[in-house]
């Protein structure tokens, strides 16, 4: 039975993470912040072959924790980076544990040999920090691809800055160790959605369609997307965990980093469908999918599937 360990496996896209791999009979460590709450952690203890899982506290900036976490591994996914728009400290809040957690995380990679697998849950950040908003230079019914040239700006959301910079870092370490023995892969999802596996409240993901279905102005940020009824891509959460299970089974695909998108959307088209009334608009497909369809064999659900899922 092999051995993959999930960092961040309790979140909303590392629960499905979590489950596709124990559906699959691996042996499955699944790291937490604190083992103390298990009210965040406790819903993967009912999943199915539930007896093959493992909770371990971790904290990715801790480089001792993270090597021990690892170390017993063969394929590794880190999905531990925090996703929140609202802070009161970006550097602690955001930037650190993303940043510094990835390098620590790449520093571990390398001193456990066993490791032959990683996958780096990314972000669409890593192509656009301007998302939802258009890259610099790009009109909103432009496409985008992962041959696009990467656009970041100082002047978006910090999570986004903080995504792109640690995707920099994936990118830097691959070209600084080419005899790596280890198989490096990153996928990036646009907005993720779909339904929870838990019934955690501190779920950025599920929050965003809970604002978006009761039209809840919480932030000025997501003022702006109501007032100018900004186009959002989206993608399910099942299918990104699907294509986190291909990237990490599959061989030959070192280096890459591909792009998880369905459709996109008006933002107050988002809110007709999340109350089961049907969209005004056709969607469009703005983030392109091709390669994960060619590569991984994702075959990506409708958006409108996808947030009848949250309420179901």
């Amino acid at each position: 039975m092999k051995k993959v360990g999930i960092i961040g496996g309790s979140g909303f896209i590392g629960s499905h993470i979590t489950k596709i791999f124990l559906e699959h009979n691996f042996e499955v460590k699944s790291s937490t912040m604190a083992i103390s709450n298990k009210h965040k952690y406790q819903h993967l203890m009912a999943m199915e072959n539930a007896e093959n899982l493992h909770i371990c506290e971790l904290n990715v900036l801790d480089k001792k924790q993270l090597k021990q976490f690892v170390s017993d591994c063969d394929i590794v996914i880190h999905s531990g980076t925090p996703f929140q728009l609202d802070f009161e400290d970006a550097k602690t809040e955001l930037f650190q544990p993303t940043i510094k957690g990835t390098e620590n995380f790449l520093d571990s990679i390398n001193d456990i040999p066993s490791v032959k697998k990683v996958v780096i849950l990314a972000s669409v950040a890593a192509y656009n920090t301007n998302f939802p908003l258009p890259a610099g230079g790009k009109s909103v019914s432009e496409s985008f691809g992962e041959n696009d040239v990467s656009f970041t700006s100082e002047e978006s959301h910090p999570y986004l800055q903080a995504k792109f910079i640690a995707n920099q870092t994936v990118n830097d370490f691959i070209k600084n160790h080419p005899s790596l023995d280890t198989e490096i892969v990153s996928v990036s999802p646009v907005m993720v959605m779909g339904k929870s596996l838990s019934n955690r409240g501190d779920s950025t993901s599920t929050g965003i369609q809970f604002v978006f279905k009761n039209k809840i102005v919480p932030n000025p940020f997501i003022q702006m997307l109501y007032d100018e009824d900004i186009e959002i891509a989206m993608v399910n959460v099942l299918d990104v965990a699907k294509s986190v299970f291909k990237a990490a089974t599959l061989s030959g695909l070192h280096g890459k980093n591909y792009l998880l998108s369905s459709e996109t959307y008006s933002v107050s088209d988002v809110s007709l469908m999340l109350n089961n009334q049907p969209p005004r608009n056709k969607p469009k497909i703005i983030y392109k999918n091709l390669l994960a369809i060619q590569d991984l064999g994702i075959s990506f659900q409708p958006v409108e599937n996808t947030l009848q899922q949250y309420n179901s």
